[in-house]
């Protein structure tokens, strides 16, 4: 079985388990050339399963921050209407007070979507909002770059700009491949370690979550891996345990004018490397958390840092 968004006023027939990103065996797909000028009927794969799209949608509602990036960066801009409170680029995003979180189907409808996106978490949402005849797009969280790449291909052929799409994700795979080739031709045989830090609190992440396979692509040790409680990917370590592991790299992913002093400051945390060679660098949180076309930026960032912490090691 499979879902078809033809209109709102049809709803969604059946749902899923989840499939990959990636080709759906369409006859559309196998060759190569469905949706490729933004022809429909279109069929995609969301975090639930088929989606058989028969028109382009004009009044997209993304309830992601990351899918509204996407929406832009492939051409879709103009058909977004609403986006949640968390979309915040590009400038011209029309956020809203709308939850990706917590859906209000009620607050949505007042959009007249015809088709609504959001992200996984919010996946409980999905059967208001197709009660109501409003068509969703479920999209699942990136797990690789693969993923991501993938994500923005299917965004774009799901509203009509599957060519821009497809020039979008083949930029962004070259960018990234030309940074770690780059990169790794720079730092030769350097061994690194390094700590990532999602908040003040000290929740970090394991090489399992995306972000951890960015720098992985780096060939960087993660040593949040080998803490006794990786808890889902996201594990809360102690100041004891960083200084003990003692990584060659600090990544601080949230914001915060005295984030990296703070860090200086904790205790014996003098004695930490990348410390010592003010090897930390802190991100933009809203590209560091998220899986979208600046994934490139985020790469980038990874790049000089480990390129100057290799050159720190080499002194």
């Amino acid at each position: 079985m499979r879902r078809a968004l033809t209109t709102p006023a049809i709803a969604a027939l059946a749902v899923l388990p989840l499939a990959a990103c990636g080709g759906t065996g369409t006859q559309e797909e196998d060759s190569g050339g469905g949706n490729a000028g933004g022809e429909f009927p279109v069929t995609v794969t969301d975090a639930r399963g088929e989606l058989d799209i028969d028109e382009r949608p004009e009044r997209i509602v993304s309830l992601s921050p990351t899918l509204t990036e996407t929406l832009f960066a492939v051409g879709a801009g103009d058909q977004v209407v609403a986006a949640d409170e968390h979309s915040n680029y590009p400038e011209e995003a029309p956020d809203t007070d709308l939850s990706g979180f917590t859906p209000n189907v009620e607050a949505i409808t007042e959009h007249d979507p015809d088709l609504v996106i959001l992200g996984r978490d919010a996946q409980d949402s999905a059967g208001q909002l197709e009660d109501v005849n409003i068509p969703v797009f479920v999209a699942p969280a990136a797990e690789t770059l693969d993923d991501a790449y993938d994500q923005v291909r299917t965004v774009g052929k799901a509203t009509g700009h599957a060519d821009k799409a497809d020039t979008v994700a083949s930029g962004m795979e070259s960018d990234i491949d030309d940074t770690i080739a780059e990169t790794t031709d720079a730092i030769g045989d350097t061994d690194l370690t390094y700590y990532h830090e999602l908040d003040q609190e000290m929740y970090s992440v394991t090489s399992d979550t995306f972000i951890g396979q960015v720098y992985s692509e780096f060939g960087l040790d993660n040593v949040a891996d080998a803490a006794d409680d990786t808890a889902g990917g996201y594990p809360q370590l102690s100041a004891e345990y960083v200084v003990e592991q003692n990584p060659d790299l600090v990544f601080l992913g949230y914001s915060g004018e005295d984030a990296v002093s703070e860090v200086k400051q904790r205790p014996a945390f003098d004695t930490v490397t990348a410390v010592g060679n003010d090897d930390i660098t802190q991100l933009d949180p809203d590209i560091s958390s998220r899986w979208g076309p600046r994934v490139t930026e985020l790469a980038d960032s990874v790049s000089e840092s480990v390129i100057a912490a290799a050159d720190a090691e080499e002194e």
